[in-house]
């Protein structure tokens, strides 16, 4: 079997109830353990919780067994590259230290078996978007994040979770239609020379063909629960489990 490439975002754990997180938490451990059998590296294109932030001693409790799947599979070779999303960026040395994964905050351009990737959460690319812009650049800023840390965990985890539901609102309520930023700015990347641009952030499944190129949005693990896989050179977006409550 040959060797492929996994993709997936936005799974937002700790979003729900504990029921449901729980339940999210077993198909995302099956999607691994599905892949695990041919993968060579697995992407994660951001937001994979839906508010993380990691203090020198302290991280956000649970998902002990997502963290257990992500140890099995470094440890039998396979590369798990993880792209901050706006909603799980606030990371120390925790996924360093614990699984030997290196953060990326910004982008990710590859050649892989010929194909010209640029990987991207995609957060930030919404026309009239400036506001967001300039505080992602405070939020990720060095010195306000050393400030942010002498809040005790209980009271900064707190004020967090409230922001992350406030970025959520905002995106939610973008207008992707005509004047899709996101899109526009794949387009670019394609003419660029870019053969595939690989987003995430939206929400919402999608493959478009441009010119000679492919913009991809991985949809989610909410209501979509889908996935890209690539592999010979041809890629796909799959759906690994049907939500009853979002039929599509």
């Amino acid at each position: 079997m040959s060797e492929a490439y996994y993709f997936f975002s936005d799974v937002h754990f700790g979003l729900e109830s504990r029921e449901k997180e729980k339940f999210k938490e077993s198909k995302v451990i099956e999607f691994l353990s599905e892949a695990e059998n041919d993968a060579k590296e697995i992407f994660i294109v951001g937001d994979l919780f839906d508010c993380w932030i990691e203090y020198k001693q302290v991280v956000p409790k649970g998902f002990y067994k997502l963290f257990t799947k992500i140890s099995d599979l470094v440890d039998k070779g396979i590369k798990i590259n993880y792209i901050a999303g706006n909603h799980d960026f606030w990371k120390g040395s925790f996924f360093r230290d614990e699984f030997g994964i290196d953060i990326c905050h910004e982008h990710i351009e590859r050649e892989i078996e010929g194909k010209k990737f640029f990987i991207h959460h995609g957060d930030g690319f919404a026309n009239n978007d400036m506001g967001y812009r300039i505080v992602k650049k405070v939020l990720r800023n060095n010195l306000s994040q050393k400030l942010y840390s002498w809040l005790h965990p209980d009271i900064g985890i707190s004020i967090a979770k409230g922001t992350s539901k406030t970025s959520r609102n905002h995106t939610n309520e973008k207008d992707y239609s005509e004047q899709d930023g996101m899109r526009d700015y794949a387009f670019k990347k394609i003419e660029e020379g870019f053969d595939l641009v690989i987003m995430g952030h939206r929400h919402k499944p999608q493959m478009i063909t441009h010119g000679k190129g492919i913009y991809v949005n991985l949809g989610d693990w909410i209501d979509y629960y889908t996935y890209g896989v690539f592999r010979e050179k041809e890629f796909e977006l799959k759906k690994f489990y049907q939500n009853e409550e979002k039929k599509t």
